[in-house]
């Protein structure tokens, strides 16, 4: 387990604890958001990229100061991806024969401010930046941001779980956890599930098949669950951090030459428990095909939490695994719950072509399906805790 013998260059520099509770440390001077150019221009995210490209590029000119007085002809969009809530975009510039620079546009998808807090995300971008986190935000217009350039590749669902791999993404996460952001420091989970359930438990569809379908399902149903599993949780008094609560293999990037990881788009940042973020990043392991036969053995779990709580892995005792290994199956649920009725308020506005309420239905039977073992997991800790 563990590196091969080769050092990582990771994210966050600087020495990490002796392998006692961590303590979340002042992030370094960030720029205020305020010194991020900003524009009020927007971008048609339907049009195609041909017909967006003169938008794009009078956007860059206008926020990237080192562009604006390039000519449109030293100009070349290309599409990075096209994610679920967004669309990414590489805009690069020739500056001579053999000079090429690069920025990242993001587009915001259609309605994502439903399920995305946008304040929220600017407010954390330069801290998490100046802690070594992520692009550097350029700039800041009306539906996307403008970032620096990531060299870097997108890891695979499977890349996640080679050992090397998943201990270095331990070791960030629990730097990122430590990352201070200004402002309230009131874990938002429980606010964000709630507030999806109310969108979601009001909506009217126009395909009658969606609607047959969403009409199967019983909020009253969902709503006890949810609050049980809050007051579940609650007992386990897990630690609140800054969490990432997205860590999809889509937002993990390694540059192979220099061995070093990426943690990308803060979408979803907030302040939330701990193990939530680490459950959610375990959940992911079911990749693109939502097997979620491929969610980590508790072997491969206790790999990445010694980690996670020291740089000395082999030193972390049993009974702290155990306490993190009851803590992150316990927000396995959570995280079931959260992307279950994401899903459902995405199948009533997102122009994606995707099987939203299909998705519901997969994240909330996973929940059904692992709920036992869970809430007995948790209690038989709980109870064990009272009789010790």
């Amino acid at each position: 387990m563990g590196s091969d013998g080769r050092s990582w260059n990771g994210v966050a520099g600087g020495a990490r604890g002796d392998g006692e509770e961590k303590t979340r440390t002042v992030a370094a001077p960030a720029p205020a958001l305020a010194e991020v150019p900003t524009s009020t221009a927007s971008v048609d995210i339907s049009l195609p990229l041909p017909e967006m490209t003169p938008r794009i590029i009078d956007l860059c000119k206008e926020l990237v100061k080192e562009w604006s007085s390039l000519d449109s002809s030293c100009f070349s969009i290309s599409t990075v991806s096209g994610g679920i809530t967004n669309m990414l975009l590489k805009v690069s510039v020739k500056e001579g024969s053999d000079s090429e620079s690069s920025v990242t546009v993001r587009l915001y998808g259609p309605n994502t401010d439903l399920v995305i807090d946008r304040e929220r995300e600017l407010q954390a971008i330069p801290y998490l930046s100046a802690a070594g986190f992520g692009a550097r935000l350029l700039g800041v217009f009306e539906n996307g941001v403008v970032s620096s350039f990531i060299h870097a590749r997108t890891l695979s669902p499977s890349d996640m779980k080679e050992p090397r791999i998943a201990a270095e993404i331990a070791k960030q996460l629990q730097k990122f956890h430590q990352v201070d952001i200004p402002g309230s420091k009131e874990p938002q989970l429980w606010n964000d599930v709630f507030k999806f359930l109310k969108k979601a438990s009001v909506l009217k569809f126009e395909d009658n098949e969606k609607q047959k379908r969403y009409e199967m399902i019983s909020f009253r149903e969902i709503q006890d669950e949810v609050k049980e599993l809050k007051d579940l949780s609650d007992l386990l008094h897990a630690p609140v951090v800054f969490a990432h609560n997205d860590l999809l293999s889509g937002n993990l990037m390694l540059n192979d030459l220099e061995e070093k990881l990426y943690f990308i788009d803060f979408e979803y940042g907030s302040y939330s428990y701990r193990g939530f973020d680490i459950a959610n990043h375990f959940n992911e392991y079911a990749g693109f095909e939502c097997d979620y036969n491929l969610y980590p053995d508790k072997d491969v779990q206790y790999h990445f939490f010694r980690n996670y709580l020291s740089d000395r892995p082999s030193e972390v005792q049993e009974q702290d695994l155990d306490a993190l290994y009851t803590e992150t199956n316990t927000f396995r649920l959570a995280s079931h719950l959260y992307w279950a009725l994401w899903a459902l308020i995405q199948a009533r506005v997102s122009p994606i072509d995707f099987d939203y309420l299909g998705y519901f239905f997969l994240r909330y039977g996973e929940y059904k399906k692992q709920r036992e073992f869970c809430f007995s997991l948790a209690q038989g800790f709980l109870s064990s805790l009272r009789s010790g």
